[in-house]
């Protein structure tokens, strides 16, 4: 159960990392104050219940697109948080092609960055309590 708490919080605080990385990178896209906290839900969500779906299409479909299934999936859960949410704004064709691989990349680095940190933190907490 802890173990899903913290992959959850990883995945949350990613997505936001992303979407904000994103924001910040490109001028026609934006996210606005406490509804981003919603489009930050709405995006983790989507992106976790939409991935593992397209995975498994490609992997009995062509395999090939498999690497380009986490790109979907963010792009996939862009699209549904931008109609759902007011905390997600994003105008022009380029800007949501853009917007994708930021989001995604952004996003997987926090997911690889943010566990290091932590176990960091519970090393030295360790240490600190013996």
């Amino acid at each position: 159960m802890v173990r899903f708490l913290v992959s959850t919080l990883i995945a949350v605080a990613a997505s936001a990392v992303g979407l904000l990385v994103a924001a910040w990178v490109l001028d026609d896209m934006s996210v606005s104050g406490a509804a981003f906290l919603v489009a930050v839900g709405i995006f983790t969500l989507t992106t976790a219940l939409v991935g593992p779906f397209i995975q498994k299409k490609a992997l009995k479909s062509a395999q090939a697109l498999l690497g380009a299934s986490a790109l979907l999936a963010t792009l996939i859960g862009l699209i549904v948080t931008h109609l759902v949410s007011d905390g997600l704004s994003i105008t022009g064709l380029s800007t949501w092609f853009y917007a994708m691989f930021i989001v995604w990349f952004a996003g997987l680095l926090a997911a690889w960055i943010i566990p290091m940190i932590l176990v960091k933190q519970g090393v030295q907490s360790a240490r600190e309590n013996r």
